[in-house]
């Protein structure tokens, strides 16, 4: 018997004995081109293929009194049946999420908000660091999310004088952060 209905010794026991010789014949004849062409359906993934060729043949064994015996027609059945296969295979695996193992709990980085602390107090005193008037815009654009004619309508300068203060704040800002080994 070949291999693929060996797996399935007890389903057959109850088949007839010349369908249980077609399927045998099918698999002789089919079962190695069909393995090649599911092959490259299920991504050259060789337990996939072999799993959907025996499925396949399963149901043509289940369809043998209905099945067309020509080998054109056999063969196309054998194809669509199997590509369908493949198809329900690939939505089940996309509708489960993928399996991982859980790593392992001293493995893992629990973020404790030093970095940050320590990167927010560098940046404060960097920022006392510049002008005054660096500063104010800096504060008042990024800080306090304000656009440049905010800015310049609550510092009561012209949003020009912004702009060109905000660009030489934060080009003197970047120089202290360089310095202090923050900023690349």
């Amino acid at each position: 018997m070949c291999p693929v209905l060996s797996h399935l010794d007890g389903r057959f026991e109850s088949a007839d004995a010349e369908a249980e010789h077609r399927i045998a014949v099918l698999y002789q004849e089919f079962g190695g081109p069909l393995l090649r062409h599911v092959r490259k359906s299920t991504g050259n993934d060789l337990q996939w293929a072999e799993d959907v060729v025996q499925e396949t043949l399963v149901r043509a064994w289940r369809n043998s009194a209905r099945l067309q015996w020509e080998p054109g027609l056999l063969w196309a059945w054998l194809l669509t049946v199997a590509r369908r296969i493949v198809i329900d295979g690939r939505r089940r695996k996309s509708v489960r999420p993928h399996e991982v193992e859980p790593p392992e709990v001293d493995m893992m980085a629990v973020p404790d908000g030093s970095e940050r602390a320590l990167s927010a107090i560098v940046v404060a005193d960097a920022l006392r660091s510049l002008s005054d008037e660096h500063r104010e815009v800096i504060e008042q654009t990024y800080l306090r999310d304000r656009t440049i004619s905010e800015a310049a309508a609550i510092l009561g300068i012209p949003p020009g004088t912004v702009k060109s203060r905000l660009y030489y704040g934060i080009r003197a800002l970047r120089e202290l952060l360089r310095d202090k080994g923050v900023a690349g």
